[in-house]
């Protein structure tokens, strides 16, 4: 049977069982059906990294999983900006997927990061849906190229942990649509996901699980569909709603009672059997996933796998004085207990059990060997414990001895983790206080990062001369941070989120995480960078910004119009540095077009090439329609506005380097109007704004600007009667007519 097949054999089974179905036989499995073919499916978490439990079963990895490998979670594979990143990490896990007898991976997740205190950031990519849906879509296909399917969650507007499973998102239909729906929409049109995970909040006041406007009409008839929708876990209040609105298996199940109410809504006559009879063939199909065969893992391939990408996505933010890569020959003192139990990951449903974790002072101590260079260490501070003036005093010796100090600093899993939010961006006291007094005394001081999510660099940043943010690399980090420091590998990575100056300078602080059962998505479309370049507010790093060791100029851009909504462009770039490195080419759209605001700018393609010295590439893009749409809420629909459009490329979010504009006929969206229709509505109308200035009078006369701003305000019915002309209401009547035929 292939995954698109229905079976034939469910015809004719009883109702009571088809109904059965739709529901998990126990924590990770789905329920057999023997009579008509099915054996049920498998899953498992695995966003970085399978998560099977053998033995006890629970959804916060408070029970032992089965070991697998810790690949580079999401915020490491977005700071790659890399889509063969993402395909390797979902190649592999499909492997262990097969290997382990998994037939659902639960992942990727696409959710944006809206706030950075949000406590599952380092499951998610990015905090824009043009990189993060790339990604995303990469790793599904690569993924299911292997057999076994995945879970794109969490579905939607998912975007905090305080509150998450009652918290309504309020967020209105832009915001919804140009934000934080096109990541799991390119996924679906592009990758054909096996299922969609329903999150646990309400939008706009309705569980996302019995949503149909969002499971049904959305998903399945505009976005075309075609899997099964399945419940977070314990996320559908109303088994009835949410089935009738499109969600096809609740998990985890084992609840006869669920099953009840439905035999009963159906029998009552409150639900069509027919919805039964979707859903059922839908989770059929999911059977087909068991075909996948089986597998051997070379689990040391996979390690080596995992080092290898994690070296693309730590993030060089500072090298003063080319402090970084570390020459060979120099004493280095290596501070900060997480450089001797590393953070790898976050926690939660999503934690793996790492089989080999390399631990980056053993890492750094082999790569100094081969350097000639010598290593000392002190724990400095204790993760998850107050400071220590002894542990802070011998760190501080041991700095006064080297030629240059690596202090790794961040925060402990259980800061970032499932089910929780952060209430600060800062790093501990006592780490700030190594950080300062280290760097009081080390003629050079480097700081390694890791943490989940962004943190704050204040106020230390300035007192040091390089900074490595590693945010969670998985369990080959330690090499790749060795290799990094070394200069064996050049750093890659480049910001997928924004670091702020203060967390209050950010948009969503005002509304974060909400209160009395509401979360206000008051900041809108300004999302992230979009804030920060369109408002011009300071930040200590934007998103996109990344340094290497060798140095690249893009060199010219031109773009071409290949349709009223399409255009080419293509850029030149060139490594002007003295190593091999990649770049990543980031192309930006800025427009004042249309009647909408606009960020001062918005990510529409990217893409990480590999330059020698001197060598100089042209990289080119295909721009479609989306590429320059803004949700237009009155025609409801995607619309490219006439004009001017700048194609904008730089090496991040604030930065322009090269720019130049293409001229779009786009397309004229013609609205309705009434009498109750605004007069500035009337006016902008493309076919009958000169005759309504001709029926109002007001073509030959003389208005000044602000009354005429206060007329366009008034709807034509209110200026009527407030303005005591006498005017043809006939004939405005009949213009509001022909406005409809256009």
């Amino acid at each position: 049977m292939t995954h698109e097949q229905h079976p034939a054999a469910l015809d004719g089974i009883p109702l009571e069982k088809k109904v059965a179905l739709l529901s998990g036989r126990d924590f990770w499995t789905t329920q057999s059906l023997p009579e008509a073919g099915i054996d049920g499916v498998t899953m498992a978490d695995g966003p970085h990294g399978l998560r099977k439990q053998s033995g006890e079963h629970d959804h916060l990895a408070m029970y032992d999983s089965d070991p697998a490998t810790c690949f580079p979670p999401a915020v490491a594979v977005g700071t790659s900006w890399d889509v063969d990143v993402a395909a390797r990490v979902g190649a592999a896990i499909g492997r262990e997927a097969v290997a382990q007898g998994v037939h659902l991976v639960l992942g990727p997740g696409v959710n944006i990061k809206r706030s950075p205190l949000c406590g599952r950031n380092f499951e998610y990519y990015s905090e824009d849906p043009c990189l993060s849906g790339a990604l995303a879509a990469a790793f599904v296909r690569h993924l299911q190229a292997q057999g076994p399917g995945v879970s794109v969650k969490h579905f939607a507007a998912n975007n905090q942990e305080t509150n998450r499973q009652t918290i309504s998102a309020d967020v209105d239909p832009r915001t919804l649509r140009e934000i934080y729906l096109p990541a799991f929409e390119h996924v679906v049109r592009e990758a054909g996901p096996a299922t969609v995970m329903a999150a646990y909040n309400k939008i706009n006041g309705v569980f996302a699980c019995e949503n149909r406007w969002l499971l049904t009409d959305l998903l399945r008839e505009e976005w075309g569909f075609k899997g099964a929708v399945v419940s977070d876990w314990n996320a559908v209040v109303d088994r009835v709603a949410a089935l009738r609105a499109g969600l096809d298996l609740e998990m985890p199940g084992g609840d006869a009672g669920r099953d009840h109410e439905v035999l009963q809504a159906v029998r009552a006559g409150d639900l069509d059997e027919s919805v039964v009879e979707v859903s059922v063939r839908r989770i059929a199909v999911l059977d087909a996933r068991r075909a996948g065969g089986t597998a051997q893992v070379d689990l040391d391939a996979h390690h080596a796998l995992a080092r290898e990408l994690a070296a693309e996505c730590a993030v060089l933010l500072r090298n003063e004085h080319d402090t970084l890569p570390l020459t060979g020959g120099a004493r280095i003192a290596v501070l900060g207990e997480l450089a001797e139990r590393p953070r790898i990951q976050g926690g939660g449903s999503a934690h793996v059990n790492a089989y080999r974790v390399d631990i980056p002072v053993e890492e750094i101590r082999a790569v100094a060997a081969a350097h000639g260079s010598a290593v000392a260490y002190a724990a400095g501070y204790r993760l998850d414990a107050s400071g220590s003036p002894e542990l802070l005093a011998e760190a501080v010796a041991a700095a006064r001895q080297c030629d240059v100090a690596v202090v790794f600093a961040g925060l402990s899993e259980r800061w970032e983790s499932e089910g929780v939010d952060r209430d600060s961006l800062d790093l501990p006291a006592e780490q700030v206080e190594l950080i300062r007094a280290v760097a009081g005394v080390a003629p050079r001081t480097v700081v390694v990062l890791s943490n989940g999510g962004v943190v704050s660099l204040e106020p230390w940043h300035d007192d040091v001369d390089a900074v490595l943010e590693a945010f969670v690399l998985g369990q080959g980090g330690g090499r790749a941070i060795a290799d990094l420091l070394f200069g064996l590998r050049s750093p890659s990575g480049h910001l997928a989120e924004t670091i702020p100056v203060r967390l209050h300078d950010h948009a969503s602080s005002l509304n974060f995480p909400g209160e009395q059962g509401h979360v206000r998505y008051g900041e809108g479309i300004y999302v992230g960078y979009r804030q920060f370049s369109t408002f011009g507010t300071p930040v200590r790093y934007p998103f996109g910004h990344g340094l290497s060791y060798t140095s690249f100029v893009t060199r010219a851009v031109s773009a071409r119009a290949t349709g009223p909504d399409s255009v080419t462009v293509e850029v030149e770039v060139e490594n002007t540095g003295g190593r091999e490195g990649k770049h990543v080419v980031q192309v930006y759209v800025a427009t004042t077009a249309g009647p909408v605001r606009r960020p001062v700018r918005e990510l529409r393609a990217f893409t990480k090439i590999n330059l020698s010295p001197g060598q100089r590439e042209t990289v080119r893009f295909e721009l479609g329609r989306r590429a320059f749409a803004y949700w237009d809420i009155d025609a409801g629909a995607w619309v490219v506005a006439p004009g001017t459009y700048e194609i904008q490329v730089g090496p991040d979010a604030h930065t322009v380097e090269v720019t130049t504009s293409v001229e779009l006929a786009g397309e004229i969206v013609t609205r309705q109007v009434t009498l109750d229709s605004t007069i500035g509505a009337w006016l902008e109308h493309p076919v009958i704004s000169a005759p309504t200035l001709e029926a109002l009078g007001f073509a030959d006369a003389t208005i000044s600007e602000e009354h005429m701003a206060m007329v366009r305000s008034m709807t034509m019915r209110q200026f009527i009667n407030i303005s005591g002309l006498d005017l043809p209401v006939e004939r405005l009547q009949e213009l509001a007519a022909t406005s409809r035929t256009h």
